[in-house]
């Protein structure tokens, strides 16, 4: 017996039409490579899709096409999201920080056909133009009086691109199956990966991350995600804060930058934001050097990379908590995320900083399990660790085109390549990537733990750790460092300041400084680029 409900699809356009009726008069603040501050209403913002939606029906998109953007966090971005996911095209998000030539093989691999960009990615676009038999056309997101000169064949302004057109629009009644949207993986190791999302995993998605034990979004809430929505979906921002009817301030180019994210989350009253820990790390530097503070802003979450605890005391002397979420792109990404359960308020300062820098708590509509090297199940008990596998209907199933390569086992987990533990009550403990673990004398070694440890060390600004060839023990962990600028940093001191804090066998036999430590283009530390760096490292 089936129950007696409507059957009715769940799509980003669904989400699209009641902010449009119920949240007209909430805001979206942007800040764009031509316009310092940009204000309008979300009414405002969905009639200006509507006639972008039609100009993409005028240059002849048909459902399934992909579009490529290449764009900052703004309100033109904003718009792209929904105009072509409701007209039942793919809105292919693109990382600009990636390689050219990782870049030049995304776009040809997904058969984009037009491609959206930034004034400021013009000249890289006509650096790769002959490589890009797929793409038609190319719009530029500004206006006329701020369009560069470009050698692109067949271009436009985007402001010229959808003037005239008609603001009603009869959008497509969709499955909720549809593809909505497409990113990429960063392509640490080999070719990066496409991760195509659909309606429903993209609606349940945004549902979930705003409960009151995730985001705990509502319409009262002003959102600056920093998180950049040429990744992941700006961690499903750009969706649940419509929903709810939040404000969006959007902070452009602008990302790392601590000086502007002050004034705009000063100027407007942001209370939560999202970003990678150093994002997090130039705020706190900004604040602490020009005295100034955020009052408004009341949490943030650090996700793409593990936390210090050091950061998060940082912030609380600004009167801001942080929590800690955990995902990939290939999960939507929200898989849990840290928000401290009611009895954890009778713990003592030190049990509730273990709990602060976990990975969070399992979300709802996720299932994970923790497997040893035989793929038997180990005991959720804080202790055993194993490969973290994952599944849930905003979980990907496949990637584009790699129809060889499965990305489930055949038991339909998702395989993460994390080391992890997870403990009665839910919470996850990332012990490493796969690839990061160091292995030392038969024994694993977790790169992040002794990074944490290390940034407890007051002339620590960034640590990062990898393991090294070692005659004795196969691998030894060697920390690298940035100090704190204006300190003369004692390798000895920091190494001690690791004792009782980590186990003994696992402290570094050294401790390299450095100006730099490489990133990933999404903002992790990149282990690789150290490895090859240090490749000819010896104690």
């Amino acid at each position: 017996m089936n129950g007696l409900m409507m059957d009715s699809q769940l799509t980003i356009t669904s989400i699209m039409k009641h902010a449009d009726r119920i949240h007209s008069k909430s805001k979206i603040v942007s800040v764009t490579s031509d316009n310092p501050h940009h204000s309008y209403a979300y009414g405002d913002a969905f009639r200006r899709v509507r006639q972008l939606a039609n100009a993409l029906e005028g240059v002849g998109f048909k459902q399934g096409d992909r579009i490529a953007t290449l764009a900052w966090n703004d309100y033109r971005h904003f718009e792209l999201y929904y105009a072509i996911s409701c007209s039942g095209q793919i809105c292919h998000t693109i990382n600009p920080r990636l390689f050219p030539e990782q870049i030049d093989f995304i776009i040809n691999h997904a058969e984009d056909q037009w491609v959206f960009t930034d004034p400021m990615f013009v000249p890289l676009l006509e650096s790769l133009k002959d490589k890009l038999p797929t793409v038609r056309g190319y719009v530029v997101l500004t206006d006329e009086a701020h369009m560069p000169e470009t050698q692109l064949a067949n271009v436009h302004c985007y402001e010229t691109f959808i003037s005239g057109q008609k603001d009603t629009f009869e959008w497509p009644d969709l499955n909720e199956q549809t593809a909505s949207s497409m990113c990429y993986t960063s392509g640490t190791t080999g070719n990066p990966k496409g991760v195509v999302y659909s309606h429903r995993s993209t609606v349940l998605h945004s549902i979930v991350g705003s409960l009151p034990d995730v985001m705990n979004i509502s319409c009262s809430d002003v959102i600056m995600p920093i998180v950049p929505m040429f990744h992941v979906n700006a961690w499903g921002t750009a969706y649940n804060g419509p929903m709810s009817g939040c404000t969006l301030v959007f902070p452009g180019p602008k990302m790392a930058d601590g000086e502007t994210l002050t004034r705009l989350i000063n100027a407007e009253k942001v209370t939560y934001s999202l970003g990678v820990p150093t994002v997090w790390l130039a705020l706190v530097d900004y604040l602490k050097k020009s005295g100034k503070t955020v009052e408004s802003l009341k949490k943030v979450v650090a996700g793409g990379s593990a936390c210090p605890l050091s950061l998060m005391k940082a912030m609380d002397e600004y009167g801001i908590y942080m929590h800690v979420g955990w995902g990939m792109t290939e999960m939507s990404p929200l898989g849990s995320y840290n928000k401290p359960m009611a009895w954890m308020k009778d713990c003592t300062e030190e049990e509730k900083d273990a709990y602060r820098v976990r990975a969070g708590r399992i979300v709802y509509g996720v299932e994970m399990k923790i497997v040893d090297a035989d793929n038997k199940d180990l005991p959720w008990d804080g202790i055993a660790s194993g490969l973290l596998l994952v599944k849930g209907p905003w979980v990907c199933e496949g990637y584009y085109r790699l129809e060889d390569k499965p990305a489930l086992d055949t038991d339909g987990w998702f395989d993460t390549g994390d080391m992890a533990s997870i403990d009665e009550y839910g919470y996850v403990i990332i012990t490493d990537r796969v690839k990061d673990v160091i292995k030392s004398g038969g024994e694993w070694i977790s790169s992040i733990d002794v990074e944490n440890a290390a940034m407890s060390h007051p002339h620590v600004q960034e640590s990062a750790v990898i393991g090294v060839a070692d005659p004795k023990w196969t691998e030894r962990p060697l920390l690298i460092v940035i100090p704190v600028e204006g300190v003369t940093p004692d390798k000895a001191s920091i190494l001690a300041s690791l004792e009782g804090k980590i186990a003994k066998w696992w402290i570094p036999g050294d401790c390299v400084f450095v100006d730099e430590i490489p990133h990933t283009a999404t903002g992790k530390i990149s282990k690789k680029d150290l490895r090859e760096q240090f490749k000819d490292y010896s104690y």
